[in-house]
């Protein structure tokens, strides 16, 4: 049952990344390195690739493996930051958490590594805005239509932030009236386990 579970998130995820890598290119154009889509579309293509190896692992220790994955196969910011999502939540279980409060601790357990890694929190225009309010969404026991409602409103929130990590920063307010693309790419991942979730 777990190994099914890993193999259809590894594919599910994967599949989104892939056929959404144009459109988060041209977020990360926009103001960041042009590179978001490439990089992402690069780490879980090796993920999947990989999946037999990961599959076949306990939860956490499978969450661990595709995290380290990422970090050696994707450039630039995101390899490392979803690498240490995916870790910090493979730390955090064993087996497949049971139940909202699980699941919120294990995607905290993951926040927790990407603010460390990126020495970021909430409000500065980064992946963080939208994970950290779909963990407390799920923490206070809403539903996945509620969880995809809040995704989807916090990556357009971005869009009036300015940006003060990565390279966004660096224009400032010219940073504010875009979408983050680490928003974008978590937003879609969110969706993709929801739809897996709900049998899509």
């Amino acid at each position: 049952m777990t190994e099914d579970l890993i193999r259809s998130l590894i594919a599910k995820c994967s599949a989104t990344i892939k056929a959404h890598a144009e459109e988060l290119t041209a977020l990360d154009q926009a103001i960041g390195d042009g590179d978001h889509g490439l990089n992402m579309a690069r780490g879980f293509t090796a993920v999947a690739a990989a999946v037999d190896d990961i599959a076949v692992l306990p939860f956490g220790e499978a969450l661990n493996k595709a995290g380290t994955t990422l970090i050696m196969k994707v450039g630039g910011a995101s390899g490392p930051l979803y690498g240490s999502l995916l870790m910090g939540m493979g730390k955090c279980v064993t087996d497949v958490p049971r139940g909202s409060q699980a699941v919120a601790a294990m995607l905290q357990a993951g926040i927790d590594a990407v603010k460390a890694r990126g020495k970021s929190d909430a409000g500065a225009k980064t992946m963080l805005d939208v994970l950290i309010p779909v963990q407390q969404a799920i923490d206070a026991g809403r539903g996945i239509a509620e969880v995809r409602r809040t995704a989807d409103a916090a990556l357009t929130a971005t869009k009036d932030m300015r940006a003060t990590k990565g390279r966004a920063a660096f224009l400032g307010e010219r940073s504010i009236g875009h979408l983050d693309p680490g928003a974008r790419s978590s937003a879609l991942l969110v969706q993709a386990v929801c739809d897996l979730l709900e049998g899509k």
